[in-house]
């Protein structure tokens, strides 16, 4: 039997991914960026601040960090706690030695329970990003577009004059770039579709998403994966130089990595934290910069 004339007919068929937020752009095609610094290419860090409720809830899923054994899970909620009381002050000093500045993004809820570290992140001159309410508030599909612009309004509240937005889990719904955008928010950190700022439509403007690169997170490497401190630095450090040499070709790029302070900042993790950021810091060609200063780099470079 022969098959129906249209079987093999796709109206909708087009270059690219099935969505509208942006247009199919592949490195090969073109036309490679300069940065007016001269660099090659930049670097941003990310270290997540956040609140872990002892009992979470499980809609739509847990937190990827949230509690594990049964309910008072204590050792894994004052293991993140550490994170907050001891872990960030040992990334924030590491930093402050490499002379470097990092993105700090907060939950809604750590900063006001918490707001001495507040200070003291801003007092070092770090950038602070909006990270939602807490890990117990993701964006999914399955809030209602009210339920989530009040998340995000909540948010806002307690972080007016924020550009850069990372979600909680780094999970959104259909409509959360929409909502951060109206919210304000002009920069986002959830998505990693390029290896240069990419200029996503919104129904309120554009939003630049910074590569925010999760294969490069530590708590994915480290804790997931079991991989070695030496693993993980080498791995950003290859990373960064990959990127550096690739300006010949391909020009400016950039890329993310986290620095999870119950992670990173546990004392034996001292040494190759030390290693990623000042190798960092000494690599030629390379800048090392907050998610809104690598914006507002990306945004005044010229072909």
């Amino acid at each position: 039997m022969p098959l129906p004339e249209d079987y093999l007919a796709y109206p909708r068929r087009a270059h690219g991914m099935d969505q509208d937020r942006y247009g199919w752009e592949p490195a090969d095609r073109r036309a490679p960026l300069q940065l007016k610094s001269g660099a090659k290419a930049m670097t941003f860090i990310i270290v997540p601040l956040e609140f872990f409720p002892l009992d979470p809830p499980a809609k739509p899923f847990k937190h990827p960090g949230a509690m594990v054994t049964p309910y008072p899970d204590l050792r894994h909620y004052t293991t993140r706690d550490y994170g907050n009381r001891v872990g960030v002050f040992r990334l924030l000093t590491e930093l402050e030695s490499a002379g470097l500045k990092a993105t700090f993004a907060v939950n809604a809820d750590l900063a006001r329970r918490y707001p001495p570290l507040i200070a003291r992140i801003r007092a070092g001159g770090h950038e602070i990003a909006a990270h939602g309410v807490s890990t117990a508030h993701i964006h999914h599909a399955g809030l209602s577009e009210e339920e989530e612009r009040a998340l995000v309004r909540e948010t806002r509240d307690v972080f007016p004059d924020a550009v850069s937005w990372m979600s909680p889990a780094r999970n959104e719904s259909f409509r959360t770039p929409d909502l951060i955008r109206e919210a304000g928010f002009t920069i986002c950190l959830d998505w990693e579709s390029d290896q240069r700022p990419l200029s996503m439509q919104t129904a309120h403007g554009a939003l630049t998403c910074l590569p925010n690169h999760h294969e490069l997170s530590d708590f994915l490497m480290l804790t997931t994966r079991s991989q070695t401190e030496d693993s993980w630095a080498g791995q950003i450090l290859e990373a960064a130089a990959q990127t550096v040499a690739e300006h010949e070709t391909r020009g400016a790029q950039c890329f993310g990595f986290t620095l999870t302070p119950y992670v990173t900042g546990l004392p034996f993790r001292i040494s190759a934290l030390t290693r990623v950021l000042h190798g960092l810091a000494a690599m030629e060609g390379l800048e090392v910069a907050t998610a809104s200063g690598v914006a507002a780099a990306f945004a005044e470079a010229a072909p």
